[in-house]
This record gives C-alpha cells, structure tokens and sequence, in this order.
C-alpha cells in the first residue's frame, strides 16, 4: 500500500494499492491487482462519493498528477465539477476516482509489470465494467469505505455506475449517470471495432508485443483510433462552428500520416489538423493495448444481462438516480437516456433525467459545467426533490429540457 499526500490545494490523497489476488470476470487470475486512485476531502463514515472516470480519463478528477507525468484528459478531467464549493463539494463529500483494471495510469493492466518482471501485453486477462466495479469495491473497502453517498459517472463511467446499481445496490444512495446508456447501439461498436484494427493492423502493434526500447510503439494505429474517437465525441455543429471547411495549408503532416502525392494540390484543412494534433498528444500518454481493452469492456457492457430487462437488472436497488443527457449527442443519446429513466420508473425507483440543450455533442458533459453543476449538485444533496433537477418520472411525459444555450468552451479533448 502506498499513499502520499501532494501539494495540488484540492488533492488530499494519492496512491497505489495492492488489492493481492484477483479473479477477473474471465475466471483468470493475477497474483496482484494494483489500483491507483485519488482522494479528495475529509471521510466523516457517510459521506463518500465515487466518480467514475471516462474511456480514457484517470483518477486524477480533480488534481494533476504532477508526479505521474500525465497530461491531457486524464489531469483534472472534471475539476469544473469536483472541489471545494463546486458541484461535487470537497469540503462536504469525500470524493473517491479510481483508475479501472486495465488502463495506464497506475492500476494494473496491459502495460504494467507482470509476474516475470516484463510487461504483461496482451497476457493481462480480459477486462469487463464489472471487473473495474469490483476493483473499486474493493478498493474502497480498504479505505474503510462501506456505503457510498453516491456514484457518479459519465460517458463509459456512467456504464460503470449503473453497474454498482445491479452489483452492489445496498451500497449505493444516489446514482448519477451523465451522457451514458444502458449499452452501445450497433452503430459505436462498428466504429469501436475500426479504430481497434486500425492499433491491430499497425505493424508495430506486434501482436501486443511492443514494449521497451527496442521496439517502436503502435503510434500510428492508436493515433488513428484515437481520430475516430474524437469524431464520435463532436457533433455536427460544433464541428461546423469549430473547423468548417477552413484550409490550414496544404499538403498535409506529411511526419505521423503521409499524404499521397497529389494530396499537394488540396487543401489540408483545419479539421485534419485538429485530429493530427490530437493524435500525436494522445499517444504520448496512452497506452495502445490499454485502448484495445477498455474499449472492448465498453462494448461488452450490457445492464440487461443475466436479468429478463433492464427494469429487473436494476429491481434490487432502493436509491435514488439522476439522468443527464445531452441533445447534441448522438454517441449516447437522449432517447436512450429515457428509455433508462424508463427501466428505473418500472421498478418504481426514483428517478429524474435532466436534459440539456447543447450542440456540443457526447463532448457536452466534460466542457458545459455550468449546465451540468447544478442539477448534479442538487440531486447529490437533496435527491430527485432538488430545485435544479428535472424529474420526468411525476407526469411519466416527455422529459422537460434547460434550454439556455451555454456559452462555447474548448473541448477538453483538444487541451
């Protein structure tokens, strides 16, 4: 067990602890699951919060682990929303984020160390939400955690959220999901699986084989996913606004993508330099394995599983839930936000979903705090009767939307 505590104002706790032996869902084992995480707060036994981070995202929601060289999404990917006097209030909760079973930011996974001292590849078993909901309960046990005030999670955190609704529902008050789904549509798994053969097909992927020095890492495939990652994050218009159809020169960056040589005549436009960018950031932080499997967990999640529907899945939880869907996102939509808020009310839990006006696509929920703050805030202290929070379940219509148009943020992606 190791915990330190940093400088960062909001941080109070960072750290890595090994959990011993674990059983994955796949029924294989390792001899040590190490699990970093961030603590934020003071833990007064009720007041525990757990934020559950994105595809790519870290534990570090509210500090910048400086001491683990981290940039991009994965330092303080949510801070707008977690700390002192803000949505999630650290002076208030104690706020837990755990980084999930494989990924690359200090719990184990495809990247770290094996059991022969080189790195596990693809060795490391396979991951599912469940194995990273299991980790996190275990976790938080040996924080000295039992009951969770609430879980709060967006985009595949969300996933990971409702997964504490069906695994753990006795530990769970409230339950915050925000531009999540009860599963992907056909659509995001054909794209997931693209940008997976786009790092598989990369020759230097070598079967996952491509750590140390003498063997150059998979950029161009990861970066290729990557691409097609942040076309899935935007919407159309926040595109047009963005980008349009503006030339940034010509040619193209002929050093990550070579461009074929009548590429010289057109325009290589604003849109595809944005993404090269993107891309060559991304893959100084990322690991190509840790994307194969997380995306693969995302797209196995489905809240129906082993149960008759999505309603008897979640039968057994006697909280409170909040739904935040965005109009601009078509990655998780407002109509599937519903149909969840749907399976909640034929249990007869509590439920409201928050719908917010936005033509910033899946990317809405980490770059309009303003929007998703108060609801948030209201319902982690108040439930389904906060001031701020929209309940669609008292009229069983269609759910009301906030129809202030926030002000334009930078995508966090693009930072």
């Amino acid at each position: 067990m190791s915990r330190t505590r940093t400088p960062v104002g909001r941080q109070v706790e960072s750290g890595v602890i090994d959990l011993g032996d674990h059983q994955f869902e796949s029924g294989k084992r390792i001899p040590n699951l190490e699990v970093a995480y961030e603590a934020y707060g003071e833990f007064t036994g009720q007041n525990a919060v757990l934020v559950c981070h994105g595809l790519t995202g870290s534990q570090h929601v509210a500090g910048y682990g400086d001491e683990s060289g981290v940039s991009g999404q994965a330092r303080a990917w949510w801070s707008d929303i977690v700390g002192p006097g803000k949505a999630i209030d650290t002076n208030e909760y104690y706020v837990v984020c755990v980084n999930v079973p494989g990924s690359c930011y200090g719990t184990s996974g495809p990247a770290s160390e094996g059991p022969d001292g080189e790195p596990w590849g693809t060795d490391f078993p396979p991951v599912t939400v469940a194995d990273w909901t299991r980790a996190q309960r275990r976790l938080l046990d040996s924080l000295g955690v039992g009951r969770l005030h609430a879980v709060v999670g967006g985009s595949v955190g969300g996933m990971n959220a409702l997964d504490w609704a069906v695994r753990y529902p006795d530990d769970v008050a409230r339950l915050v999901v925000v531009a999540s789904a009860a599963r992907l549509d056909p659509q995001c798994l054909g794209l997931d699986a693209v940008a997976r053969r786009a790092i598989t097909t990369d020759p230097n992927w070598n079967g996952g084989d491509y750590y140390g020095d003498d063997h150059p890492n998979p950029e161009q495939g990861l970066g290729l996913a990557r691409q097609l990652g942040h076309l899935m994050y935007l919407s159309k218009d926040s595109m047009d606004r963005k980008f349009g159809r503006r030339s940034a020169g010509r040619g193209g960056r002929g050093d990550a993508y070579p461009a074929d040589p009548a590429a010289v005549f057109f325009p290589y436009r604003e849109v595809e330099s944005y993404l090269d960018y993107q891309a060559e950031k991304f893959t100084d932080r990322f690991d190509a394995n840790s994307y194969l499997y997380l995306t693969r967990a995302m797209d196995d999640f489905d809240l129906a599983e082993g149960y008759e529907s999505d309603a008897a899945a979640l039968a057994a939880f006697e909280g409170e839930a909040l739904l935040v869907s965005f109009t601009g996102d078509w990655h998780f939509t407002t109509d599937q936000s519903e149909s969840l808020a749907g399976a909640f009310r034929r249990v007869g839990i509590p439920v409201a979903h928050h719908v917010v006006e936005s033509d910033h696509g899946h990317d809405a929920f980490l770059v309009e705090p303003e929007k998703v703050g108060p609801p948030l805030a209201d319902f982690v202290a108040e439930g389904v009767a906060g001031r701020a929070v929209t309940d669609t379940a008292t009229d069983g219509g269609e759910p009301d939307t906030d129809t202030d148009f926030a002000p334009v943020h930078s995508s966090l992606f693009s930072r």
